[in-house]
C-alpha cells in the first residue's frame, strides 16, 4: 500500500548463562538487534534492571529514535527553507516513571539541540522549524506525550567590523 511502510528486525536473546530463566538472577539481559544489511546493535536492559551498563538499553534506543527522527525532519525542513545547517548536536533527555505493578512509561522527553547555521539572520526561522519538525516526526506522532524542545541556534558566520 502506498504511504505505508513496514519495518522488520530480529531480536535475539544472548543472555542464557546455562540455566535459562531458572531464576530472576540466573540470566543476563543481553540481546542483539539485527536488521538486514546493517550492523548489529548489542543491547541489554538498564543497569537498574540487572542489565549490562556497557550496552545500549531499550530506553536509550527509544530516546535515540525520538531525537534522530526529529533531527532528520529538522534538517529536511531547513534545506527546503534555505537554511544551511553546518552542525547539529542533540543531548536528549527522557524521564521514565515506574508504575506500582513493576512496569513503567516515559512521561517526558526534552531535546536540547545545538544547531549551527551559516546565516544568523535566519535564526528565528531556524527556531520555528523545530516546532514544524515535531509535527512531522513519525516517532513523536506515535507518543502519548509531547516532546519538548529547547534549541540553541548559533552561527559559524564570521562577523567583520
Amino acid at each position: 500500500m502506498k504511504g505505508q511502510h513496514q519495518y522488520k528486525l530480529t531480536i535475539t536473546w544472548t543472555g542464557n548463562t546455562g540455566t535459562g530463566t531458572s531464576a530472576y538472577r540466573e540470566y543476563e539481559r543481553s540481546h542483539s538487534i539485527s536488521a538486514d544489511n546493517k550492523a548489529d546493535i548489542l543491547a541489554s536492559s538498564d543497569p537498574a534492571f540487572r542489565g549490562d551498563k556497557t550496552k545500549h538499553n531499550p530506553e536509550e534506543l527509544f530516546l535515540a529514535s525520538i531525537s534522530s527522527c526529529h533531527m532528520l525532519w529538522y534538517l529536511h525542513l531547513c534545506a527546503e527553507a534555505g537554511i544551511i545547517v553546518t552542525e547539529y548536536v542533540d543531548s536528549a533527555e527522557g524521564i521514565m516513571t515506574e508504575t506500582p505493578d513493576g512496569g513503567g512509561k516515559f512521561t517526558e522527553v526534552t531535546l536540547y539541540p545545538i544547531v549551527t547555521i551559516s546565516d544568523i539572520s535566519k535564526k528565528e526561522l531556524a527556531e520555528q522549524l523545530h516546532h514544524n519538525a515535531n509535527k512531522l516526526c513519525f516517532i513523536a506522532n506515535s507518543l502519548n506525550f509531547t516532546v519538548q524542545h529547547k534549541p540553541i541556534i548559533k552561527s559559524d558566520q564570521i562577523l567583520t567590523e
